[in-house]
């Protein structure tokens, strides 16, 4: 079968069986992880190869990939810039095309009125560099007026699974509790580098067979059972996120449908000392792809928790929120403020984290400078 004849729909069914597993269901290392969504989605191994490698090529899939949990290995802040409009799209455009250190980009709007805030940015740089120095430089680069930082204090959601939460129903979420997860900055040996910076990198279609690993560590310059054995332990040592093929979700992919259209920015203001307990609440939810508690401060009502959630109807995302707002009433932690940010133009790729990447960006900017 050519590969134009493979369907490349995230709705095809056997696409959708993969897709529900691939999007953020393979936790931690997989030393197998295509066998492993084989197993879970009750394929056979070529069937799963052929069709990730299929929707990668057709824009379906945008990247496959191993995730990190990057801000145990780097300095991570969401930012909130004030650029003047003018230059907003040249803003936007220069961090998408030119700092490897900002992941996602986005324009937002904000259903409280106009806002000074319309670009929002994800930054991470490595350990020994500075977050504040860094989007300074960016200021300079685009115009930006103002910038605050709004660095994780504790991650309660972090999975997309778009596919999987088509259809959810409002209010929807787990019997327990959201998970907290501390935010702590790993040191890593050069050789330890090495190894992640093959593990992360992004598969291309021919690379996804079976033991794929084998390549990544001889790019990694070390035997395969030790680039097994490091990856096992990044993932005791909580810097490993997971084996993931992420969708094209805010544009068309290659099937030409969106499988979202909106993306949503969440705010909540509750009481001091209640910001865990606010946090496991909104995160056990199912809409939620990520729950953090971040101190926004006065600028935005002090507001401390945040989230994302996706969907193709505005309506329906409004509908969750207002389950998760009356549900927090329901456990009894009073909201003060609260507030959607709307996604409209954006722009998501891996954040760049290695030492030696930041260093080389960095004297590249310099010397542009002079």
């Amino acid at each position: 079968m050519s590969v134009v004849q493979i369907p490349v729909s995230f709705t095809d069914p056997i696409n959708a069986r993969i897709l529900a597993i691939s999007e953020d269901r393979l936790h931690g290392f997989q030393p197998d992880p295509l066998g492993a969504i084989a197993h879970q989605a009750g394929l056979d191994l070529s069937v799963v190869s052929e069709r990730i490698q299929a929707m990668l090529q057709a824009g379906t899939i945008r990247r496959v990939r191993q995730t990190l949990l990057a801000t145990n290995l780097a300095q991570g802040s969401l930012i909130a810039w004030q650029v003047p409009e003018d230059k907003l799209t040249q803003a936007f455009d220069w961090m998408f095309q030119n700092d490897p250190f900002s992941g996602h980009v986005v324009i937002r709007t904000t259903d409280a009125g106009p806002t000074r805030y319309r670009l929002w940015t994800t930054v991470k740089v490595p350990a020994g560099f500075s977050l504040v120095r860094h989007c300074e430089l960016l200021a300079g680069k685009t115009g930006a007026t103002h910038f605050v930082l709004l660095p994780a204090k504790k991650l309660f959601a972090l999975g997309v699974g778009h596919v999987r939460r088509r259809g959810l129903e409002p209010g929807s979420r787990a019997e327990v509790l959201a998970e907290v997860t501390d935010v702590a900055i790993t040191t890593l040996t050069a050789t330890e580098w090495r190894v992640l910076a093959a593990l992360k990198r992004e598969f291309q279609p021919a690379e996804l067979t079976a033991d794929l690993w084998v390549a990544r560590a001889h790019e990694a310059g070390v035997p395969l059972e030790t680039f097994l054995s490091m990856a096992a332990d990044f993932d005791r040592r909580k810097i490993i996120g997971r084996f993931s093929t992420f969708l094209e979700h805010v544009k068309a992919g290659g099937s030409g449908e969106r499988v979202t259209r909106f993306n949503a920015l969440f705010h909540w203001a509750v009481p001091a000392g209640r910001e865990i307990d606010a946090g496991r609440e909104v995160g056990r939810h199912h809409i939620m792809t990520h729950a953090y508690w971040r101190e926004a401060g006065a600028e935005f009502q002090q507001v401390n928790i945040m989230g994302v959630a996706h969907g193709t109807d505005k309506q329906r995302l409004l509908a969750h929120k207002a389950a998760i707002d009356q549900h927090l009433e329901a456990a009894g932690i009073p909201v003060s403020y609260t507030n959607v940010f709307w996604g409209g133009r954006s722009e998501i790729k891996p954040s760049e984290i290695t030492p030696q990447a930041y260093q080389e960006w960095l004297a590249r900017q310099t010397a542009s400078a002079v």
